[in-house]
């Protein structure tokens, strides 16, 4: 019975996850775009949604991995959990790399990119926060592929 209560809490969490990665990116970032505000706007609004959503989020992480742990515990050790935990290890890092590097950076640009003194800073701060976004949203579809995997990995664990 509490081996199928956790084992329940464990889908739970990893649906929970990929959720609000699916809203992020398929919600909050269309909407952002829709908006009528210049670029550097939006991406100081986002970094702020970003800041408020990592609160929720590491606390939903933290929790999957606990109770895919005790899934393991409770329900047996194997393979599908070994490569779980090692994917949500990765989502770890690829969040932190997400907060910590990519929205700081971005907003940072972003402002500079407003707070230029001529034309020709504003275009070079632009194209560097440009680029920075490319590559971030390479790692969001990163995330979003592990965030899957993980989910259909914890249903089947």
């Amino acid at each position: 019975m509490l081996g199928s209560v956790i084992h329940t809490l464990h889908v739970l969490l990893a649906g929970v996850w990929l959720g609000g990665v699916v809203f992020t990116m398929f919600v909050v970032s269309p909407a952002l775009a829709a908006m009528k505000w210049s670029e550097p706007e939006r991406v100081v609004v986002r970094s702020g949604i970003g800041r408020q959503y990592a609160k929720m989020g590491s606390a939903n992480l933290v929790l999957l991995l606990i109770f895919a742990v005790l899934d393991g515990v409770f329900g047996g050790f194997g393979g599908v959990l070994y490569v779980e935990y090692a994917l949500i290890l990765a989502l770890f890092g690829l969040v932190a790399l997400h907060g910590a590097y990519f929205g700081r950076r971005l907003a940072e640009l972003a402002r500079s990119e407003a707070a230029a003194s001529g034309e020709a800073a504003a275009r070079e701060f632009a194209g560097r926060r440009r680029g920075l976004q490319r590559v971030s949203l390479r790692v969001s579809w990163v995330t979003l592929g592990v965030s899957l995997a993980v989910m259909v990995l914890a249903v089947n664990a």
